[in-house]
Order: structure tokens, then sequence, then C-alpha cells
């Protein structure tokens, strides 16, 4: 290899190089396009579902119940266009349906998102401010999730949030058909009932052309509800029998970190719910916690997100719509001064602030009830789930920031220190190669 053969190698192994950022452009687009010619080319029913919440239970709850009636391919909470496409390009031709949630964080990202699933059904469940920074206001999330509805195929349908005006705003974006589910009175799939008081589940009554059906979740919020009719609805037009779905809803596990309940042997119960805290959901935390029957009710709070202006004053009023329906709330991480508690309150025990979840485990295991229902919530970046984990497990990784967007319970490394992540994950990604070498150098077995 000459020297000019040479410069263009070390050049191209640059992180940030020309050479490279045009190689890695090129491989995305490549795989782009072929996602896209296998989305046209699909005999699979394509289902998108947006939304600024529920998305994730939305489409896990949906996928389980179509699973009940045929094959499912499925793509939830890792909703970038880059795990699109590879979900696209992976499809098996014997699926019949590919459920995919799509999220956004920034202007620009859905179209394309769009553009390349080219879904036979949009599900959109509702529109609040998230990811602030990048769209300030709820109009501005309308017009970019909007998007999926605009770019529903031929023949296909929409199914939008009744209840929700920007929700409905976007069937002037779409010829195709729209379907509406929610409590009004004009929505196609009309919620008559919802009731949770956990640690009895969620019971929704849905009205549709079909009649009335009462349906048993495993959702331990009322706020479920809107998952649960979007799910249904969805199956019902697919024409999955009713008996179908009123079984498949009832034994649905949930996600682990969307207030899902973890129950621990002779301590209390927590309630999981510790992917994201956004300003303008918490009070659906508030009203579950409201709902609860438990002796003894306690709430940790960590950072909350998408709002505008100072935080001091939303946390502040976080802490007093907590304080309201539990014994004591527990800030956790940079904002935990920020409550404004009283001195009565901190004094009293109502209000404790902690620096980290480790100090927050600590400080559940010396004082927890067996009759009492801790609720979990905040953003990912603290992990809170690990305080539930360190009940049943060895919890070992007391990290901080480790930079992962996944919970602890995908990640199940948690019972290791952080620094020996790196080489466990080394030694994993070794055996799987490993493992792929000695399948395909399995000998063939004579018949």
């Amino acid at each position: 290899m000459g020297t000019i053969g040479r410069l263009l190698g070390f050049l191209s192994l640059r992180k940030g190089s020309p050479i490279r950022v045009a190689r890695r452009n090129a491989s995305f687009w490549i795989r782009k396009q072929l996602s896209r010619r296998n989305s046209r080319a699909s005999k699979a029913v394509l289902i998108g579902i947006t939304g600024s919440s529920a998305k994730s239970s939305t489409t896990m709850l949906t996928a389980h119940i179509l699973a009940g009636h045929d094959e499912v391919y499925l793509q939830v909470q890792r909703n970038s266009i880059h795990t699109l496409i590879d979900t696209l390009r992976r499809v098996p031709k014997s699926t019949r349906y590919v459920v995919v949630e799509a999220g956004v964080a920034a202007k620009g990202q859905m179209k394309p998102m769009a553009e390349t699933l080219q879904p036979s059904i949009a599900v959109v469940t509702m529109v609040g401010v998230e990811h602030y920074s990048s769209f300030r206001n709820r109009e501005a999330v309308a017009e970019e999730k909007g998007w999926l509805v605009e770019l529903v195929r031929p023949g296909g349908f929409a199914l939008l949030n009744a209840d929700d005006d920007l929700v409905m705003a976007m069937a002037s974006r779409t010829r195709e058909r729209v379907v509406t589910y929610g409590r009004s009175a004009a929505a196609d799939y009309r919620v008559v009932a919802a009731t949770a008081a956990f640690p009895d589940p969620l019971q929704v009554t849905i009205a549709w052309k079909g009649g009335t059906v009462s349906l048993r979740t495993t959702f331990a919020g009322e706020h479920f509800w809107l998952s649960t009719v979007a799910a249904f609805a969805t199956a019902v037009e697919l024409g999955v029998p009713v008996e179908t779905i009123v079984s498949r809803m009832a034994d649905y596990e949930g996600i682990q970190t969307r207030c899902q309940p973890y129950p621990t042997p002779g301590g209390p119960t927590f309630l999981v719910d510790s992917v994201k805290a956004p300003w303008g959901t918490l009070d659906l935390a508030w009203k579950m916690m409201a709902d609860a029957r438990a002796p003894h009710k306690r709430i940790v709070l960590g950072q909350i997100s998408d709002y505008a202006g100072a935080s001091r004053p939303k946390y502040a009023k976080a802490y007093q719509a907590a304080r309201a329906v539990s014994d004591q709330v527990m800030f956790v991480g940079e904002n935990a001064h920020r409550s404004r508690a009283s001195e009565d309150d901190i004094r009293d025990g109502r209000f404790v602030a902690f620096a980290n979840a480790e100090q927050v485990s600590r400080h559940v295991k010396a004082t927890a009830r067996p009759d009492e229902v801790i609720l979990l919530k905040g953003s990912a970046n603290l992990h809170l789930e690990r305080v539930a984990l360190a009940w049943t497990h060895d919890v070992r990784c007391w990290e901080t920031a480790c930079g992962r967007q996944g919970s602890c319970f995908s990640c199940g490394l948690y019972e290791f220190p952080f620094a020996e992540h790196p080489a466990i994950r080394d030694g994993m990604r070794r055996q799987r190669f490993w493992d792929k070498v000695r399948f395909w150098r399995k000998p063939t077995q004579p018949e």
C-alpha cells in the first residue's frame, strides 16, 4: 500500500473524519432505502403508534393482544429512525402484524420515520409538551407527530384520541378512514367507566357499535384507560375476536418501569414508574396514589422534565401535591433542595431529601413497613428502579450517571459494580460471536 493509501486508511479510522462520516451516511441511506422497499412490499399490517405519553404501553398491549391472533413483530421503547430501519429489514415474511412505537426528540424526525414505515394504521395517544427545548408548545409537537397520520397508506386508517383537540385536528391530514376513541360521547370507541384502586387493577367498560364490553386489566392506575381503549379499538378494527382481546388483556404483564407493581417478600410494594416524569402528567401519578388502598403510602420523586420557566416553583408544587396523597415524600437528585418543604415537615419526617438512589434505598430499608405502597417516580437518569431491586437482589451498582438509556431491568448488571460492566459486556459480546461461529460450524446430522 502506498503512502496515500495508508493516509486515507488512517483518516478513515479517526472519529468524525470526513471519510468515516461519509461512509456512515452512505450506509444509513442504503439501509433506509432497503427498509422502505421492504415496507412497500410487506404483506404485514404495519401499525405505528405515537404520542407524548402512553405510547409504549399502548404499543406493548396492542402487540400482546394481536399475538393471541397471529404472528407479531414488535419494536418498542427504542423508537428512533435507526431502530425502525433495522426492524423493517428483519421482519420475517410470515409476520402478520408489525407494531412499532414511533417517538421523536426534535423537529424533522417523524416525517422520515413515517415515510419509511408507511403505516397501515397510525395510532395517536395524546399531545403534550415533551422535549420542551425542541418544541416549546403542544402545537409544535402535534405538527411533528401528525406526519404519521398524513402518511398512512391507501386503505389504512388513523386511530385518534377524541378527547385531545390537537390529535383530532390531525384527521384533516389524511384522506383515509379515521376512527376515534376516548371518553367523548362522539368517540367511536367510548370509555363508559374506568376505575382503579391498587391493589385492585384497572377495569374499563367500552361501548362501540359492536356492543359493550368490560375489560379487566393488570394496570395499577386509572390513567391507563387510554392505552386500554386504544389497543382494544385497534384489535377490533383488525378483526380480532372480542373474546381473544378480553383474555389477552387480563394476562398482560406490563412494562417493568411504567407504574408496574413490584411486591417484595416481607417488605413494601413498590410502584415503579422510573422512565420519565413530565410536568404535565404528574397529576396522573398523584391520583393513582390517592386511589391506592394501603395503610401507609410514600413517594420518591426524582427529576421532573418538560416544563417551561424556572424549576423551583415546579418542584415546590410537586411536593405539595405529593404530600397531599402520601405519608412521606422523598426528593432525590440535584433538585432535591427545591421542595420548599416547611421546617415542620422536615422535622416530622414528612419530607426527606437525598442526593442519590443509594441513599434512598438505605432510608427505605431502615424505615419500610410491609403494609405500605411506595411510588418510585422520576426520569430515567436516576434509575430509581434500583430501590425496588435492592429488596430482592444484591444491588452493587449505584452509579449516579451510567449514561445508559435502558432500565436496570434490561441492563441486568446491577449486581456488579459499575466499574466491572465494560469488561462483562465485552465478554458477553465475545460469547455471542463464538456461539454464532459454533452454530454455523455445527455438522449436519445424517438422515
